[in-house]
């Protein structure tokens, strides 16, 4: 994962979100990468992705073994969306066994923003 700029101005969040049915990126799918849907439901809210900032993926040693092939286990999202918030959501490649495969997609983190009138005060004082 990219290192943050100011972890601080991060939330852990780690928890499943819903994505738009129907919506997700037949290209990006048909390339073995997953489908960024065009949106996706948290905690009752529905967020619409407006733009990726960035994306990476996390991999590691197959089976968990030093010197073996490396495998790509989640495909992180940096984005920002309708309502302008930074979040960075991942989706994982194969869910362990035994669970649900619906469980694919999480919020990682959500960026601390400033809105148009939560910036800094650069009014002339005297």
């Amino acid at each position: 994962m990219p290192p943050a700029e100011n972890p601080a101005d991060r939330e852990f969040v780690s928890e499943l979100i819903t994505p738009d049915a129907g919506t997700f990126d037949a290209a990006a799918m048909a390339r073995g990468q997953p489908g960024l849907p065009a949106g996706f439901t948290w905690r009752g809210r529905h967020y619409a992705i407006r733009q990726v900032l960035e994306e990476w993926k996390q991999s590691e040693a197959e089976g968990h073994r030093p010197g073996g092939e490396r495998y790509y286990r989640r495909h992180y999202f940096r984005l920002r969306t309708d309502g302008g918030e930074i979040m960075t959501i991942y989706a994982v490649r194969h869910v362990k066994r035994g669970q649900n495969p619906r469980k694919r997609w999480w919020l990682y983190s959500i960026e601390a923003t400033q809105g148009p009138d939560e910036g800094p005060d650069d009014s002339v004082k005297e």
